[in-house]
C-alpha cells in the first residue's frame, strides 16, 4: 500500500538540487516531482536537475507549471519569452498556438521535463476573475477549445505529455482557488466543458482538477466530488489519462479537510496524481500523505483497486514521450515575439521621443504567477530611450502609464484618471484583460498579457 501511495504524489523541494530525501523517495518508486522558479537558475541547472532524478528513476514524472505569458518558472527572473494564452487567442491563428507551444515544449524537453501543468483551458467568463484572466484563451468557448486543442498538439508533439486544467472550469468564478473556495455560478455544460471536450478529444494525457464548488452537480470542492472527477470527467466526457489535482495545499481545500484526508478524499473521488509542494514541501508530506492513504485503505475508506488503478496511470503518463524524439522547433524568443506582436492592439498617437517617464501601478499579488518583472520600463531602455521609473509625471519628458487588470482596481483606476487629466498626452498600456480603458486615453496598448516579449512587442510600437 505505501508503494503505491507513493506512486501517485507528486511534492515539491527547495533548492537548485535534488535533496537527498527526493532522491531516496525517487528511488523507492515516487510517482513525480513538481518543479517552480524556486528551483530554477539556468537551463543547464535544470537539466542537471532532471537527470539526477531521472538516474534515480527513469519512470519518474518531472512536472512543472510553464504556462508561457504570466506564469513561467523557467523564465520567472526576465519574463517569458513567450506570451501568453490570452495573447495567442487574440491573435487567432490555432496554427500560431501550435507553434508557439511546440516551441516551449521542444525547449522542455531539452531540460528533460515529461509534464507540463499547461495549457489552461478556462473559459474566462466572468471579467473579475482574480486568478484566471489573461492565462485563459478568452471568453467564447468555441475559440478556447480550438486554441486549447492547438496548443496541446504543438506541447505533445515536441515530446512533453501535456495537462489542461482546471477542469470542470475555473473562469466562472470570483474568487482565487489559492485563498478560498471559489463558487461557479453558470452550470459547466453551458460553456466550461467545450475546451475539456477538445483537450481529450486531441489526446491530452493529464487534466488537472479545480478547488471550485460546482452547486448544479455537487456542493464540494470538484477536486474532492466523485461526481465531478469520475461521473462527469470519466463517464460523461470519457476522459482515460491521469486526473491531477491542483496543489492539496491550497486553501480551497485546506479550510475543510486536513492534509492526509485531502488526499484519501481526492483518491476516493477519481483523481490520480496528488500534487502538493508548492508551499509544503519537505519529506514529512510525504510521510503524512503516505500514512493517510495506507490507513485509508486498512479502514476501508479507500479500495486497493481504486489506489493500484491511480498508481498504474501515473506510472504509464509520460511513457510514450520517453523515446520520443524532439520536434524541430523554430527559436522560442523569434516565434513569441511574432506572437506577440500579433495581439497587439493600438489605438490613438503611441509613439514617444527619447526621454520617458514610466508610472506603473501594481495589480494585486498573483500566487499563481509569483513575483515575476513586467511593466514597460526594460523593453523601452532596450530600444535605447532614456527611461526614469516613477511615481509622477515628470516635467519634459513623455509619459507613459502602465497597468495590469485595471478593471479590477478601483483605487488604481482614479488615479490614473487623476494623471490623465493633467497629462492627456500620455500613453496607457495595459498588461492584463483590456476591458476598462480609461475615457481620456487618447493613446491606449493593450499586450494582453505582461510576458517579456508582450512588452517588447509595444516598445516597438511606442519607438517605431
Amino acid at each position: 500500500m505505501e508503494a503505491l501511495a507513493l506512486r501517485c504524489l507528486f511534492p515539491g523541494f527547495v533548492g537548485t538540487t535534488p535533496p537527498e530525501w527526493v532522491r531516496r523517495r525517487a528511488a523507492q518508486g515516487l510517482g513525480g516531482i513538481v518543479l517552480f522558479g524556486r528551483n530554477v537558475e539556468t537551463d543547464a541547472q535544470v537539466t542537471r536537475l532532471t537527470a539526477a532524478l531521472h538516474t534515480e528513476r527513469p519512470e519518474l514524472v518531472v512536472a512543472i507549471d510553464e504556462e508561457g505569458g504570466d506564469v513561467t518558472r523557467l523564465e520567472a527572473k526576465t519574463g517569458s519569452s513567450y506570451p501568453g494564452n490570452l495573447a495567442l487567442g487574440v491573435a487567432a491563428d490555432p496554427s500560431l498556438t501550435t507553434a508557439v507551444a511546440s516551441a516551449l515544449g521542444g525547449r522542455l524537453a531539452g531540460l528533460g521535463i515529461d509534464l507540463n501543468l499547461a495549457p489552461v483551458a478556462d473559459v474566462n467568463t466572468n471579467p473579475l476573475n482574480p486568478v484566471i484572466g489573461v492565462r485563459s484563451f478568452g471568453s467564447d468557448p468555441r475559440a478556447v477549445a480550438q486554441h486549447t486543442a492547438a496548443w496541446i498538439t504543438g506541447m505533445q508533439g515536441a515530446g512533453v505529455a501535456a495537462c489542461a486544467k482546471h477542469f470542470p472550469g475555473h473562469g466562472d468564478t470570483s474568487v482565487d482557488s489559492h485563498l478560498a473556495l471559489p463558487v461557479a455560478g453558470e452550470d459547466p455544460h453551458v460553456r466550461a466543458l467545450d475546451p475539456f471536450r477538445a483537450a481529450i478529444d486531441s489526446g491530452v494525457r493529464a487534466i488537472m482538477s479545480a478547488h471550485i464548488a460546482v452547486p448544479t452537480i455537487d456542493e464540494g470542492p470538484a477536486t474532492l466530488s466523485s461526481k465531478l472527477m469520475t461521473g462527469l470527467l470519466r463517464d460523461e466526457l470519457g476522459f482515460q489519462g491521469v486526473a491531477v489535482t491542483d496543489g492539496l495545499e491550497m486553501r480551497g481545500l485546506a479550510e475543510r479537510h486536513g492534509l492526509g484526508d485531502r488526499a484519501v478524499l481526492a483518491l476516493a473521488a477519481g483523481c490520480d496524481g496528488l500534487c502538493v509542494g508548492g508551499g509544503l514541501c519537505d519529506e514529512g508530506v510525504v510521510d503524512e500523505i503516505v500514512a493517510a492513504i495506507t490507513a485509508a485503505v486498512e479502514r476501508g475508506r479507500l479500495t486497493e483497486g481504486r489506489l493500484a488503478e491511480a498508481a498504474t496511470r501515473v506510472g504509464a503518463l509520460a511513457s510514450p514521450f520517453k523515446e520520443k524524439q524532439i520536434a524541430d522547433r523554430r527559436d522560442g524568443d523569434e516565434i513569441g515575439l511574432e506572437a506577440a506582436r500579433r495581439a497587439i492592439r493600438a489605438d490613438g498617437a503611441v509613439r514617444v521621443g527619447g526621454d520617458v517617464a514610466v508610472i506603473r501601478f501594481e495589480p494585486p499579488a498573483s500566487i499563481a504567477a509569483g513575483d515575476v518583472p513586467w511593466g514597460a520600463a526594460t523593453a523601452l531602455a532596450r530600444r535605447g530611450v532614456r527611461v526614469v521609473e516613477t511615481v509622477t509625471e515628470v516635467a519634459g519628458k513623455d509619459l507613459v502609464i502602465v497597468v495590469r487588470d485595471l478593471h479590477r482596481q478601483p483605487e488604481n483606476r482614479l488615479q490614473v484618471d487623476a494623471l490623465l487629466s493633467r497629462r492627456p498626452d500620455a500613453v496607457v498600456v495595459e498588461m492584463g484583460v483590456p476591458v476598462c480603458r480609461p475615457q481620456a486615453a487618447k493613446a491606449y496598448i493593450a499586450t494582453h498579457g505582461s510576458a517579456r516579449v508582450c512588452a517588447d512587442a509595444a516598445a516597438e510600437l511606442m519607438t517605431g
